[in-house]
């Protein structure tokens, strides 16, 4: 067997350092957003593409053009989730995915167009407008080549790649648990490496290969909700 070292990460002399887990959209826009503030360590278990991200294929829906409106597009997305979903959050996502949009097309990705120079907007199930912003059937691609290029170029920003996440690290402060950062293995090298933070974010990705047959990457398997369980952070929207 071969034996453990471990490594220490942190950030001396910088205003702040997050940590985040997962190299997907979540991760990388949280990344590009925090690191005008400090340093930022991304972390991820395989290649740094290797993301539910990468995979998904149809589009993202935007209000980008009349007769479509922000209160359709909610009503649309608050039906589609029997009524389970957060309004303010459905209100937040549905009034800024128009200027999200246009930040990727920004940092280089590609949509489709019609000849006129317009998007090409599709329909989806669920949908009661064309709304639909598609890069062919490869949107996620497109959108994660885009984030992980602005990343690359970001100097405040590191990527981690090849470490698995372990556990959260915690303390009690009074009644209330504290995350200060994150133990990881570093798979290629048999390090276990640790990284204090300020701030640490899981977007970790979802649980699919707990089940015995899914069409997701190798990648998701539920661990970054699993740890914040044992973290005693609050599970939810889990169905």
């Amino acid at each position: 067997m071969v034996p453990l070292c471990i490594q220490t990460v942190a950030c001396s002399g910088q205003l702040s350092m997050s940590s985040i887990i997962g190299s997907g959209v979540a991760g990388l826009r949280f990344a590009l957003e925090v690191a005008k503030h400090g340093t930022v360590a991304v972390i991820t278990k395989a290649e740094p593409h290797e993301s539910n991200t990468n995979y998904a294929q149809g589009g993202v829906s935007a209000v980008l053009c009349p007769p479509d409106s922000v209160e359709s597009h909610m009503q649309d997305t608050i039906i589609a989730g029997d009524y389970l979903c957060n309004e303010e959050i459905v209100r937040v996502v549905c009034t800024e995915r128009p200027d999200r949009i246009r930040e990727l097309i920004a940092m280089g990705a590609s949509f489709d167009h019609v000849e006129d120079g317009n998007m090409h907007l599709t329909r989806e199930g669920g949908h009661f407008h064309d709304r639909i912003v598609h890069a062919g059937d490869m949107t996620g691609r497109e959108i994660e080549t885009a984030l992980l290029q602005a990343v690359v170029k970001d100097p405040n920003i590191f990527m981690f790649e090849h470490h698995v996440a372990l556990d959260l690290l915690t303390f009690q402060d009074g009644s209330d648990t504290v995350c200060n950062g994150v133990d990881t293995l570093n798979t290629e090298r048999h390090e276990v490496v640790r990284f204090i933070s300020k701030v640490t974010l899981l977007a970790s990705g979802g649980t699919s290969h707990i089940y015995l047959t899914t069409t997701n990457p190798l990648v998701a398997t539920g661990d970054g909700v699993a740890m914040a369980h044992r973290a005693q952070a609050v599970i939810s929207n889990m169905e």
